[in-house]
């Protein structure tokens, strides 16, 4: 699923993009040291299951409901939003079960304490749960299942989605789903964890889907409001199946931008994925996009366009640090400790070794293995000389983008006949994560360039 590259004279314009975009997600997640965010919206449901639009689902609500009696376009045409239409929706179910439709629903839908607009839920989640797959393996058509794959391999540190379906842990099952109203309450791990933020086919009372619900929910968004915050200074950011036109996205983005202590500029780890069709050869797409958020305020953030999502998710996958760490293990790691902090320590005796802990937090290969870690100095050792893309001898080299460094290369492999990426050496190695192929240079390489770019003699040391 990764993208590999022979040489970058053969390579297309889109190659050269796909090349410099996976090289900018790599650095922005190894240089923060730690794994990504990822935010997913219905239209990564919609890739993998099939789930439908917002439009499609009212218009299947409106066919199932006798008590609806005009098409959805009337609806659009006088309540204009999904949200409005969701809430008359609501109103015409609760009219049609405790009438014609009442066999349609179970006899404990119908005390007193049941919630009016708990009718229209029961069937969203009733339609949901009718499409989703019965295991990960049945999600996705043939050529998405080795995408599927590359995503998995991502280990996101947590997960936030607008999403009611479960998909999300079928692909992710180590991770704990924490849903609606229970994120305002307790005391979250914050490591692999999904929070589905408006509610899930689990607990029908949850999804927040009428004008009522995102009311309430946008009263209430101020500890989530907190939470993505801590999020966005920590961690790169990857949002997925979501426009740019999404009230979702921009209201997210818009508690970004109220943190940033600087207005304008592109930020650095936020992504927002879309899916083109179109691509070709010779595409060359926007790096960027500036998007409306609230209060005629907009935020600048990167973009990243494609067909096929599996090179951007083996690029957000490229952190071998923890790369193989449990997302359960570490949650109940983080948990236990809660629980010895706050519990534990004022109702019994705890004996600690306190010479072994010592001792093993000096010695980092100890610590490591203390918690079931495993040591990385080897992979840091090596990747310490060749510290640098082609994009940063770029930038040093007073350019943009990677192509000056590239171009220089070539020109080295022109008036010598050495190939500097043809092996490993002083000059140049060749880095594999996961699937993808990365080319990483020394502080010799962007001497040499130096020296090419003006003109100067140089000698290679292939020794």
């Amino acid at each position: 699923m990764g993208v590999f590259v022979a040489d970058e004279g053969q390579q297309t314009r889109y190659q050269r993009y796909v090349e410099e975009i996976s090289e900018d997600i790599t650095e922005t997640v190894q240089a923060m040291g730690c794994q990504p965010i990822l935010f997913i919206g219905s239209g990564l449901s919609r890739r993998y299951m099939g789930a439908p639009s917002w439009d499609e689902l009212l218009d299947h609500l409106a066919g199932q409901c006798s008590a609806i009696e005009k098409g959805l376009g009337f609806y659009k045409q006088s309540l204009k939003t999904p949200m409005k239409i969701g809430e008359e929706f609501a109103r015409l179910y609760q009219e049609w079960a405790w009438g014609t439709g009442h066999n349609e629903f179970p006899e404990s839908m119908f005390g007193e304490d049941v919630s009016a607009q708990a009718y229209l839920k029961f069937k969203v989640a009733a339609l949901l749960k009718s499409i989703t797959p019965a295991d990960v393996s049945q999600l996705g058509a043939d050529n998405l299942r080795a995408e599927i794959e590359a995503l998995r391999s991502i280990k996101p540190h947590a997960i936030i989605t607008t999403n009611y379906d479960r998909m999300i842990e079928m692909i992710f099952p180590d991770h704990e789903p924490i849903v609606g109203q229970q994120i305002l309450r307790g005391q979250q791990f914050a490591v692999g964890e999904v929070y589905k933020i408006h509610g899930s086919i689990d607990e029908p009372d949850s999804i927040v889907f009428t004008q009522t619900d995102y009311d309430e929910f946008a009263k209430k968004k101020k500890f989530l409001s907190a939470k993505l915050l801590t999020f966005f200074n920590e961690h790169p950011l990857l949002f997925i199946g979501y426009s740019a036109s999404d009230p979702n996205i921009r209201s997210i983005l818009s508690d970004i931008d109220e943190a940033l202590p600087e207005k304008g500029g592109v930020i650095p780890n936020v992504y927002i994925l879309e899916w083109n069709g179109d691509l070709a050869d010779d595409s060359g797409p926007a790096r960027d996009k500036l998007i409306a958020t609230e209060d005629d305020r907009s935020i600048r953030v990167k973009l990243i366009e494609a067909s096929n999502f599996g090179w951007v998710f083996d690029a957000f996958a490229a952190n071998p640090v923890l790369n193989d760490v449990n997302p359960k293990v570490l949650r109940a790691l983080i948990a236990r400790s809660y629980t010895l902090v706050r519990h534990d320590i004022p109702t019994m005796t705890i004996e600690a070794d306190f010479k072994m802990l010592n001792q093993a937090v000096e010695d980092s290969n100890s610590f490591a293995k203390l918690f079931g870690i495993a040591n990385i100095s080897d992979y840091s050792v090596a990747s310490a000389h060749h510290c640098l893309s082609a994009t940063e001898m770029t930038k040093q080299l007073g350019g943009k983008g990677s192509y000056l460094a590239v171009s220089l290369i070539r020109k080295i492999k022109e008036d010598t006949g050495i190939d500097i990426k043809e092996s490993d050496n002083r000059y140049h190695r060749t880095e594999k994560v996961n699937k993808t192929i990365f080319h990483k240079y020394s502080a010799d390489m962007l001497a040499i360039l130096r020296k090419v770019q003006a003109g100067e003699a140089y000698a290679l040391d292939m020794g």
